[in-house]
């Protein structure tokens, strides 16, 4: 059974682009265009991942985040924090929100199948 991943991004451009690399590794894909619909989401179909943008209408990525890793029935889905302003310390406070790993926009398509496997096998 293929691993599932919930990709939580705004942008429509970035997210077929995110889906179409995904599933050109065997990925089952589901996608969220806001940070509340991501938690919904999550919450019904337990996604193996979610890559979480975090500045994103409705709710925000941290939100989401810290939303998802408070619920018993979610926090053990590993998440991806992804972001377009990257700055320094993001990534530790990005950490400290509960996030399983980080990325910065824009997303190199080769590095990502390597960054999900690393977090999925452990």
């Amino acid at each position: 059974m293929p691993k599932r991943i919930l990709i939580a991004e705004d942008d429509e451009m970035n997210r077929r682009l995110i889906k179409d690399v995904l599933m050109y590794y065997g990925y089952e894909v589901m996608e969220a265009a806001n940070g509340e619909e991501a938690v919904k989401l999550a919450a019904k179909h337990k996604p193996d991942l979610v890559l979480m943008d975090l500045r994103m209408p409705v709710m925000n990525g941290a939100e989401a985040i810290r939303q998802l890793k408070n619920s018993s029935e979610t926090k053990a889905i590993k998440i991806i924090a992804v972001t377009g302003l990257a700055m320094r310390g993001d990534r530790e406070n990005t950490m400290k929100m509960g996030a399983d790993g980080y990325m910065a926009k824009p997303i190199d398509i080769r590095q990502l199948p390597e960054a999900i496997e690393r977090l999925l096998i452990g």
